[in-house]
């Protein structure tokens, strides 16, 4: 499963009690969840050319990453941030340099941190992989990082997934500038909007422009099938998650 261990849009106000973290990982343990996934709030900016602000989000960064591996989560997943003010060069090079302060703040923790690739609107990073490539050399290829691939985004930063040539690219692409063994969780999402749009909208899963075909092409590839998938699909009520789900795990079986 994946949450938010704070909320998402605001900045922190409050560690987690001691009580809290408990509880947390004895129902974790009882319900036999494996992995438990936390989100990074979306106020924070890796990337950001504000200097203040950069600082800001590798502190509180640094604070989130300790508390997940508190709660026994496996996985952080982040966004790797926009370069808004400054160009995509120096954003990466600002992520670099958080992402080395954090995990130097952050020594003895299990937690690993996961960059998400994101649609590309804008001036965010990490559309492609050979951003994330980037971002590991210069980290030395540390253990404490990897990938998360989210299926909306890829479609919206132009991957063409609702065919077989076009997962197969994908996968050949992670493989190649990162390393399957990185991809450690997939956003499961359908998507709306149109292919290359870099516009971030998700879908409920076969209804949207991936479609059931795509997404049976990718939740069967034999290199992404073990792979861990959660939905972010949209939410109205309980049902619309437990239908979500049964399409895809008819999708997985090959019954729909």
């Amino acid at each position: 499963m994946q949450m938010f261990a704070r909320n998402p849009r605001q900045w922190r106000k409050s560690t987690l009690s001691k009580e809290d973290i408990k509880l947390f990982k004895e129902k974790v343990l009882n319900e036999k969840i494996n992995p438990v996934v936390i989100h990074i709030p979306y106020t924070l900016n890796l990337a950001s050319s504000k200097q203040r602000f950069h600082k800001i989000t590798i502190k509180e960064f640094t604070q989130d990453l300790i508390e997940a591996d508190k709660l026994g989560a496996q996985y952080l997943v982040t966004h790797p941030g926009s370069h808004k003010g400054a160009s995509a060069e120096e954003g990466i090079d600002n992520l670099t340099r958080a992402l080395k302060k954090i995990l130097k703040g952050t020594k003895g923790v299990k937690t690993e941190i996961l960059l998400e690739n994101t649609a590309g609107s804008g001036s965010w990073l990490g559309y492609n992989f050979s951003q994330h490539k980037i971002v590991l050399e210069a980290l030395k290829w540390t253990p404490r990082l990897g990938l998360c691939l989210d299926t909306a985004h890829a479609w919206a930063a132009g991957y063409k997934i609702d065919e077989e040539e076009g997962v197969n690219g994908l996968v050949a692409e992670i493989e190649r500038e990162v390393g399957i063994e990185r991809l450690k969780v997939i956003h499961l999402n359908d998507t709306k909007d149109k292919l290359d749009s870099r516009r971030d909208k998700h879908a409920d899963i076969g209804v949207g422009n991936i479609g059931k075909k795509g997404i049976s092409l990718i939740v069967n590839h034999p290199k992404l099938k073990n792979v861990p998938f959660i939905l972010e699909t949209p939410k109205d009520s309980d049902e619309d998650d437990i239908r979500n789900l049964n399409i895809v795990r008819e999708l997985y079986n090959g019954t729909l």
